[in-house]
């Protein structure tokens, strides 16, 4: 039952994308963007993790988990070294994630022979 709950919510999460990004004139980067703050602003305000223990893996959508990765970041950072805290919590949370996506990425360009568009 828990995976029912799991895959609802995150196809709702990507339903709600989807409808924005066709019944709005928002661009695919402002959407992204605008999941990874909510994410951020539910970790804020502590709502983040009781959604993740009701959704599950739903509600590690990824950009969704990324803003809320970044939040806790930061939030660690801040209380361990004070104000400059702010600059580097979130690059130490999520390098791990980022390096992968990028050597990955780099890695299949060479498996799959990636084209421009024209």
């Amino acid at each position: 039952m828990d995976y029912v709950v799991s895959f609802l919510i995150g196809g709702l999460v990507c339903a709600a994308v989807q409808i924005l990004l066709d019944r709005t004139k928002l661009m695919p980067g402002r959407v992204m963007v605008l999941l990874v703050c909510t994410g951020a602003v539910l970790g804020f305000c502590g709502l983040y993790e009781p959604f993740k223990e009701f959704a599950k893996s739903g509600a590690s959508v990824p950009l969704l988990g990324f803003g809320n990765t970044l939040w806790q970041g930061v939030k660690d950072a801040v209380d361990e070294n004070g104000f400059i805290g702010i600059f580097m919590g979130g690059f130490k949370a999520s390098a791990v994630g980022i390096s992968a996506a990028l050597i990955f990425g780099y890695l299949a360009s060479f498996i799959f022979d990636p084209k421009m568009k024209k």
